[in-house]
């Protein structure tokens, strides 16, 4: 299945493949994420789908198959050609990954001077608290990771990440270990970084009636393969049968 595209896609990918030892975790991955899209890629616990985002910004090396970025192949880029093309993705961590030795305001401030090579204070600490006031935590520049709530945190990650002004913006589980409310709020931020900050957004999850909610695109990964791709309406039509399984099983566990 197949989503007709009416955007010019920002993220192609053909025929990726990533094995580790005798493990094949992506066999033939075909995949384009239109810009400025919110899409979400699902199936089950260790098919692989951090495996591909990890292999579509360059964390992890491909072991076949081509992934673009607009116009550019990023696959046919040497390592220190990749740099500066890869300050147009963010990556929001499942764990928020925050740094504990450093209080919230050195984490937001870390990419700015890392990344961006910032070295101007005032405009370092006015990044910062703006950002801040947008996710709606203003004023905890001074508090450390461990003075806040499992949601706080996985907001600041999102901040961290945002932090760049990236163009595409991966979220690796991002209601992970919340309650629905906290998840809720999360998602609703995810929704927000796309509409309000025009960012294309792709989000691994395993909240699947978040995702068919949000997204105006669903991947489904299989055993190495995207077994269904399209609007969410296109997938809860789907015929194969681990789709339909698993989407079933997954709003059935909602409604207990």
């Amino acid at each position: 299945m197949k989503i007709e595209e009416t955007v010019r896609p920002i993220i192609r990918t053909e025929n990726l493949r990533k094995v580790f030892g005798e493990n094949r975790v992506l066999e033939d991955i075909t995949l384009t994420i239109p810009e400025k899209s919110l899409c979400a890629i699902i199936g089950q616990s260790g098919t692989g789908k951090s495996v591909l985002i990890k292999s579509i910004i360059g964390m992890l090396k491909p072991d076949g198959g081509r992934v673009w970025f607009r116009d550019k192949e990023l696959t046919a880029l040497s390592d220190e050609e990749l740099i500066p093309l890869r300050k147009a993705f963010g990556y929001s961590f499942q764990n928020a990954a925050l740094f504990d030795s450093m209080t919230i305001g050195e984490n937001l401030a870390f990419p700015l001077k890392e990344v961006l090579r910032i070295r101007s204070q005032r405009e370092i600490k006015e990044r910062v608290s703006q950002l801040l006031e947008w996710i709606e935590l203003p004023g905890i520049e001074s508090k450390r990771p461990d003075e806040l709530s499992g949601g706080m945190k996985k907001r600041v990650g999102v901040a961290r990440a945002l932090i760049t002004e990236p163009e595409v913006l991966f979220f690796d589980e991002p209601t992970t270990g919340l309650d629905p409310v906290l998840a809720e709020t999360i998602n609703n931020l995810v929704v927000r970084v796309n509409k309000e900050l025009h960012i294309t957004c792709v989000m691994i999850t395993h909240d699947i009636p978040a995702a068919f909610r949000i997204a105006g695109k669903i991947s489904f990964l299989d055993r190495g393969y995207i077994i269904a791709d399209g609007r969410p309406d296109e997938i809860a039509r789907s015929g194969h049968g681990m789709v339909r399984d698993f989407i079933r099983i997954s709003f059935n566990e909602l409604s207990l």
